[in-house]
């Protein structure tokens, strides 16, 4: 399970670990697009303390898992602007 909040839940299917993202199906209570497939991508932040990590939804609403696998939006070398020309959203320690 992937929680985003305020009210979004994936069902992670797959996680592609070499290829750092995963794919998820939206949560039937999901308001945008229940039901649908999700990729999520991410990239390692060694050198942005005290950011560690970050990801991206690179498809938030395919028709179907193929779809969602087959999105490559995310640009990884470009963290700042590689999310479909937005910064991937970054992730930190509490």
């Amino acid at each position: 399970m992937w929680t985003q909040l305020p009210h979004g839940r994936f069902n992670v299917i797959r996680w592609n670990a070499g290829g750092q993202y995963l794919i998820a199906r939206n949560d039937s209570a999901d308001r945008s697009a229940p039901g649908r497939w999700t990729r999520i991508d991410w990239v390692l932040l060694p050198n942005m303390a005290p950011y560690e990590w970050a990801f991206c939804l690179s498809a938030y609403d395919a028709p179907t898992v193929a779809a969602a696998e087959s999105t490559t939006v995310a640009r990884r070398d470009t963290p700042r602007t590689g999310c479909n020309g937005f910064p991937f959203s970054r992730m930190r320690r509490l």
